[in-house]
């Protein structure tokens, strides 16, 4: 694995519509990989593909419960709602109240190309989401209600 340079705010890639994957090869577990990598070392809880320069719609997630990967994710349920506080990898310093569903349920394919759901609440919805949003060129900072300092 190796560490990959992230993008950030300025950078034209962020506000892309991401292409979907349709190779599940060596190239793509490498990718998986390394925005794995990347996350972790910048102690990041999800990373898109396009926050390091790869228009693919391809997302890391690890909230502490272990390593989710997402390929061509779709969430097809959500409800509740929940406010808390955000930050983005891509956004170093910037914080905000950003309002989120309190639970999803995402259709997406691992790694091998196998399609699988996914359910989460809390902080795995928010992630979910938070990192969906990348794949289609939306940053968090569109949804803040309120910037908030880091504590």
């Amino acid at each position: 694995m190796a560490q990959r340079q992230l993008r950030y705010r300025e950078d034209d890639i962020l506000y892309k519509k991401c292409k979907e994957v349709t190779k599940f090869d060596e190239k793509l577990a490498i990718l998986l990989d390394d925005m794995y990598d990347t996350m972790t070392k910048a102690n990041g809880v999800g990373l898109a593909a396009p926050q390091v320069g790869i228009i693919k719609r391809a997302v890391v997630i690890d909230v502490g419960d272990g390593r989710i990967e997402l390929i061509n994710p779709q969430i097809i349920e959500k409800s509740g709602s929940q406010v808390g506080n955000e930050g983005c990898l891509s956004f170093p310093g910037v914080y905000g109240e950003v309002e989120r569903p309190e639970y999803v349920k995402v259709r997406a394919y691992d790694r091998h190309g196998k399609e699988f759901e996914l359910k989460g609440k809390e902080l795995l919805a928010r992630a979910i989401c938070h990192e969906c949003d990348h794949l289609d060129g939306v940053v968090f900072t569109s949804h803040v209600t309120k910037f908030v300092d880091a504590d």
